[in-house]
C-alpha cells in the first residue's frame, strides 16, 4: 500500500511553527536549524497542494486551510507522543519535579519559601533547573517554568499553560533615611532615579500611575538584575521601582521602605507555565497548587507597604 500521510518531522514542524508563531522559535523549540524546520513546513504544503501558512513581516500566522490541518493532526500527535510517554513512565521518579525559574524570583522570592514546601509535602523532590530566556519550553529535562512575559501585550505560545502568580505590579522603594523627603510623588524628581536596565520604562509606568509627567524624569544609573537594583537601594545609591514581591526581606528587615505613591501595573508579572500536552504527575500537581497558594498568601494589602510604618527591629 502507498503511503500518502506526511512524515512525522514535517507534521511536527508545522505544528511547532503554529503553536510557537514562527519558524526560530520552533526551531529552538525542536532543537534543529531554522532552514529545516522551512523546509519540512516546504515538504508538507507541497504533499497536500495548498499552502497552510500566512508569511507576513508580522509573523507566521496559519491561513484557514492550516487552522483546519493544525487541528486535525494535532490531537494524532499527542496520541503518539502519550504513547512514548506511558513507556517510559516506569522508568521516571514520580515524585520529582523539574523547574526552570527566573533567577530573580527564584533568590528572592521562591527560594526562601521552599522549607515550607518542605515541610507539606517532604516526599516532593524540588530540582531547580538552569534558567534560559528563550522562550520556547520545550526542554524535555523541565516539567514547568516560572517566567516574566517580554511585554504586557506578548502572548503565550499555544502548547504552554500559563498561570499568574505576582510581580504585576511595582511600588517606589528608598532607603529609610529618605522616607522623610518622599512625601508626594512629585519628590522624587530630586533623588537619583536607578532603574533596570531591561526595563526602564518601568518608571514612566509608575509615573503616569501617580500623576507625574513621565517626561521629567531623568533616569540615573541603571543595574542588569533586580537583586543588585536592589542592594543599591539598600546601600542609599537613589530611589527605584520595583516589585514589592522582590523587597519582602528587605521591608520587613527594616533594609528599605515604600514612602508613598500607589502601586502601578506593568502588565507583565511572573508565570507558573506548562505544557498542555502533558498530564501532571502528583509532584507536578503538588508543587502547582502550593506554589499558586504562596502567591495568594504573598500579596499583601498595598497599604501595609504604603501607609504602614516600617516593622520594629526585632
Amino acid at each position: 500500500m502507498r503511503i500518502r500521510s506526511p512524515s512525522l518531522t514535517e507534521l511536527h514542524a508545522f505544528v511547532a511553527v503554529v503553536e510557537c508563531n514562527g519558524f526560530s522559535r520552533a526551531a529552538q523549540r525542536l532543537a534543529v536549524t531554522q532552514g529545516a524546520v522551512s523546509r519540512a513546513v516546504l515538504r508538507l504544503e507541497a504533499r497536500l497542494g495548498q499552502a497552510l501558512l500566512d508569511r507576513g513581516t508580522d509573523g507566521v500566522r496559519p491561513n484557514a486551510h492550516g487552522e483546519v490541518y493544525y487541528a486535525r493532526v494535532k490531537p494524532a500527535l499527542e496520541v503518539l507522543e502519550e504513547a512514548v510517554g506511558r513507556a517510559g513512565a516506569a522508568r521516571r521518579d514520580r515524585d520529582v519535579v523539574r523547574l526552570s525559574v527566573i533567577t530573580s524570583l527564584n533568590m528572592r522570592w521562591l527560594v526562601p519559601r521552599l522549607p515550607d514546601l518542605a515541610r507539606q509535602h517532604p516526599w516532593l523532590k524540588l530540582q531547580i533547573r538552569p534558567y534560559r530566556a528563550d522562550g520556547a519550553y520545550a526542554a524535555d529535562d523541565v516539567d514547568a517554568w516560572i517566567d516574566t512575559r517580554t511585554h504586557a501585550g506578548s502572548r503565550w505560545p499555544r502548547h504552554i499553560q500559563a498561570t499568574y502568580l505576582v510581580g504585576r505590579e511595582i511600588v517606589l522603594v528608598c532607603h529609610p533615611d529618605r522616607t522623610a523627603s518622599l512625601r508626594q510623588p512629585g519628590d522624587v524628581l530630586a533623588h537619583s532615579l536607578l532603574h533596570h536596565e531591561a526595563y526602564p520604562g518601568n518608571w514612566s509606568t509608575w509615573a503616569q500611575a501617580n500623576g507625574v509627567d513621565p517626561a521629567a524624569l531623568r533616569l540615573g544609573p541603571g543595574f542588569d538584575l533586580a537583586a543588585a537594583l536592589i542592594e543599591a537601594v539598600v546601600a542609599d545609591l537613589g530611589i527605584a521601582v520595583v516589585q514589592s514581591c522582590l523587597v519582602e526581606r528587605e521591608w520587613t528587615a527594616r533594609r528599605i521602605d515604600v514612602p508613598m505613591g500607589k502601586p502601578a501595573s506593568t502588565g507583565r508579572g511572573y508565570y507558573l507555565c506548562l505544557p498542555r500536552s502533558r498530564t501532571p504527575t502528583r509532584a507536578v500537581q503538588a508543587f502547582v497548587e502550593w506554589v499558586t497558594a504562596q502567591a495568594r498568601a504573598s500579596a499583601p494589602p498595598w497599604d501595609q507597604f504604603a501607609s504602614a510604618p516600617i516593622p520594629s527591629a526585632r
